[in-house]
């Protein structure tokens, strides 16, 4: 899930100060957020050198506090998500959720932390074709052993107004309807973190943002602290914060 980034030199790798290198590019403090992101730098090497992705990214967010992460494609965006999300591992630096560093954790107590602290939208619904709506918003439920899994999900589905279509398959709803049951699956658990991506890249404008105002609503009465990627500037004005990335380090938050 690397964005396209620029070749540097193979010679050992130094990575210059940013524009807001060591400075904590949020109002909330490590203590009191709920993910911090803490000095992460990010870079691959082959044979034909080192490619570095992310540098020196610093920042953190409170509870409720919504983020738009923005950038042209290659700027790191969907690299520093997934860090975040704890998919994939910083060079350097670490992300802690709800005070846990997620890198400290094997990947199964990770995973296992991941389940029960993060909700994911993506711009391709990734729901389980076959399943149901009502099943892909259990399936979560499930996996947690939450009890009475088949009612949440309901009340959820209800709840983003698709309460009639809790038998239909993917395949037979539209992309509007596939992304609202992306949404209550996300939601169900009650994330700490709601991480989305691009959710409103598959749909048209009209069915976008109805799709956001519901994310946002969903935000606000779960209290999840909501980061998503973007490249659309009207949904990012709509977050309390904007992240800009630029060649793998912040410009402005």
């Amino acid at each position: 899930m690397f964005e396209s980034v620029v070749p540097v030199s193979s010679v050992p790798l130094a990575f210059p100060a940013g524009p807001l290198q060591g400075k904590l590019a949020s109002p909330a403090s490590a203590s009191s957020s709920i993910v911090s992101v803490e000095h992460v730098f990010k870079s691959v090497s082959d044979s034909t050198g080192t490619l570095v992705i992310l540098r020196d990214i610093h920042f953190a967010l409170a509870g409720r506090e919504t983020a738009a992460i923005v950038g042209a494609s290659g700027s790191g965006k969907s690299t520093l998500l997934s860090i975040i999300a704890g998919l994939d591992t910083p060079s350097q630096g670490t992300v802690r959720l709800a005070g846990q560093d997620l890198f400290a954790l094997g990947e199964d107590d990770r995973a296992a932390l991941r389940a029960q602290k993060i909700g994911f939208v993506f711009q391709n619904f990734q729901l389980m074709g076959n399943l149901s709506a009502l099943e892909n918003v259990m399936l979560p439920l499930e996996l947690s052993s939450a009890k009475n899994a088949r009612a949440q999900a309901t009340e959820m589905l209800q709840r983003v107004g698709l309460g009639e279509r809790l038998g239909h398959y993917p395949k037979v709803l539209s992309g509007g309807e596939q992304q609202r049951v992306a949404l209550a699956r996300a939601f169900v658990v009650q994330p700490a973190l709601l991480l989305a991506d691009e959710p409103t890249g598959s749909l048209d404008f009209a069915t976008g943002e109805k799709v956001m105002a519901l994310m946002f609503e969903l935000n606000q009465e779960l209290g999840t602290t909501l980061v998503l990627v973007t490249h659309d500037q009207g949904i990012a004005a709509r977050c309390q914060r904007r992240i800009t990335l630029e060649a793998g380090q912040i410009v402005s938050a």
